[in-house]
């Protein structure tokens, strides 16, 4: 079986071809770093880290280059009013995402390259673009010639007329048209700055990546991914600058995950709705925040609330508590079983089931809807008396191998401390207090899945461990 991949480029699912055999070159936009990152940002590393480990898992060798942009307007806007360097900003901000989304069961990318780290190289990719006439410079600033690509908008499936009626030159800008995007733009008074050829200045958005991309990839790779808001312009002036200077193809698929909206509205800071990482990872469970993101295949929209991610704690919690289930009967479990095969073979049919449904264009939710299958089979098996070590260790390995895939763990949370518990009791008795009845019966089940029994009597409520 060959994993299939929908190719925004196409907009058709294509069988995943390598450049090189066992090998993935996969480059994933990453954030400005000027601030927390919102959830818009954590689903495209979810979905992509996800993404790395399924081909990981299938056997590949991933080379996983994730930037930073660490220079740029919001963040010069942002040292303005911090009173602070932009590189310190960054160096905080960049730290901080690393945080988040680790705790969200992100791995480090391979390289993490920074904008202000490959200056030398987004100089010389400017400098051969101006060389070849794709490019020219314009009292300090520099522009890519966008009529000069013959293809432009071959990734957001827009003719070049079509995106002339909407374009404009914006105030300060010295194009020859105005569809020209800029690829060096020159330094303001007191404005961190690089010297190049065209005076002192930084980069535009757009040539970071290309310059980056093909530092550590090469001239052409396999995937290039980020959120679907970058499709036009950002990738699509990629493909431009990129296929210009390099006179090859520049990514051999193109991926795009779905937005994310908030209690059905659009997210933005206007409607006040906006939701950092950062918040939410210090009140919900990351593993379930990273589970609710993957439950609706990567290209469509998902639709955020408390509701919902409360809705998604339940559901991963019926497969942590499968877990939990076997590991128990495994204690007292006996070799009583004549016919194992026809577990192992259900076992089997589940797991190929999965990777099936990963197989085509990553399809976590539903390869989640064949992990409860998987759930509902080894449930069904723990009902009876007469279990077989081998077949619940087999269900074990295979619940654990197939959520790791998704990034998800599902062994045993850390033994609580005493005072948790005694915190865990004492709220649960104000809430009986409040007549909140729904929490306090939620805390005692807490405590029963980690083996805290609890026994109320008319001293108190005492509590032992399982």
């Amino acid at each position: 079986m060959s994993i299939n991949v929908y190719n925004t480029l196409t907009r058709a699912k294509e069988a995943f071809q390598p450049l090189e055999e066992g090998k993935v070159k996969m480059y994933v936009c990453g954030p400005t770093v000027y601030n927390y990152i919102h959830i818009g940002n954590a689903r495209p590393a979810i979905v992509f880290d996800t993404v790395r480990r399924y081909f990981e898992y299938r056997g590949y060798d991933v080379e996983y280059v994730l930037n930073f942009t660490d220079v740029d307007d919001k963040l010069i806007k942002a040292a303005n009013e911090m009173g602070e360097e932009v590189p310190d900003i960054a160096n905080r901000f960049i730290e901080a995402y690393k945080e988040d989304v680790g705790a969200l069961g992100v791995k480090e990318a391979v390289h993490h390259p920074r904008v202000t780290d490959n200056m030398d190289e987004i100089i010389a990719f400017i400098k051969g673009l101006i060389e070849k006439g794709f490019a020219y410079e314009s009292e300090g600033d520099v522009y890519f010639r966008t009529r000069s690509f013959n293809e432009y908008g071959k990734l957001s499936h827009q003719s070049i007329d079509e995106l002339r009626s909407g374009a404009r030159i914006e105030v300060g800008e010295k194009k020859e048209d105005p569809l020209d995007f800029t690829l060096w733009k020159e330094a303001k008074p007191e404005e961190i700055s690089w010297e190049g050829p065209w005076g002192k200045g930084r980069p535009g958005w757009h040539i970071e990546c290309s310059a980056m991309a093909q530092k550590y990839l090469g001239d052409t790779i396999d995937i290039h991914a980020g959120g679907q808001d970058l499709t036009f312009p950002h990738h699509e002036n990629e493909i431009a600058q990129s296929e210009a200077n390099n006179g090859e193809s520049f990514a051999r698929y193109w991926m795009h995950n779905g937005y994310i909206n908030i209690e059905n509205e659009k997210m933005s800071k206007s409607l006040g709705n906006f939701v950092l990482a950062h918040d939410l990872v210090q009140k919900h469970d990351p593993q379930v925040i990273r589970f609710f993101m993957l439950s609706v295949q990567y290209r469509h929209p998902i639709n955020f609330s408390n509701e919902l991610l409360a809705g998604a704690k339940n559901s991963f919690d019926r497969i942590r508590n499968a877990y939990e289930n076997i590991q128990h009967r495994k204690q007292s479990s006996l070799n009583l079983v004549e016919d194992t095969a026809s577990w192992m073979e259900q076992i089997e049919h589940h797991k190929q089931q999965f990777i099936a449904e990963m197989d085509d264009d990553f399809n976590t939710a539903n390869a989640i809807s064949v992990l409860f299958d998987l759930t509902k089979s080894a449930n069904l098996y723990l009902q009876s008396d007469q279990t077989d070590e081998a077949v619940l260790e087999e269900y074990q390995h295979v619940l654990t191998e197939l959520t790791s895939v998704l990034g998800l763990q599902i062994f045993q949370e850390a033994v609580l401390l005493d005072e948790e518990i005694d915190a865990l009791i004492a709220e649960r008795k104000q809430a009986r207090k409040d007549r909140d009845f729904e929490r306090a019966d939620q805390i005692r089940d807490e405590l029963k899945e980690r083996n805290i029994i609890l026994e109320d009597t008319s001293q108190g409520t005492r509590w032992k461990r399982g």
